[in-house]
């Protein structure tokens, strides 16, 4: 893994390139990663489902309710942005890939909506 200085070099050159999503995008990306690998009890490859489905769930324990917003906010829309921004970690070297990955690994994992929305649920202590 790169120093944090040349770290934080190749994402400003990423958020230059590709002005779609913000800096706390990429952020957010990378710890949904960490966290990702740690609910899984392993390190190494985590395939483009898995890693979106954690950033689910981080965005839900992190926002709540406001996860839709936030990660709109930041330019996440769908799941395919969260292939987009790996993609861009990769190519700048942040983050690796196996041969068989690719961008459409991440393409309509969830529903935005349903999974930030309807599925959210607001539980009151008794």
């Amino acid at each position: 893994m790169a120093d944090e200085k040349s770290e934080d070099q190749k994402l400003a050159q990423i958020l230059v390139r590709d002005e779609r999503y913000r800096r706390e995008a990429y952020r957010f990306v990378q710890q949904g990663l960490e966290y990702t690998m740690q609910r899984r009890g392993r390190r190494g490859h985590v395939s483009g489902r898995e890693l979106v489905l954690g950033l689910r769930d981080l965005a839900r324990e992190h926002f709540g309710l406001m996860a839709r917003t936030v990660l709109n906010q930041w330019g996440i829309k769908s799941t395919a942005d969260f292939g987009e921004i790996v993609f861009n970690l990769i190519e700048e070297e942040i983050m690796s890939k196996q041969d068989s990955d690719t961008r459409g690994d991440f393409e309509d994992i969830f529903d935005f909506e349903e999974a930030f929305e309807r599925d959210m649920k607001i539980e009151l202590e008794d």
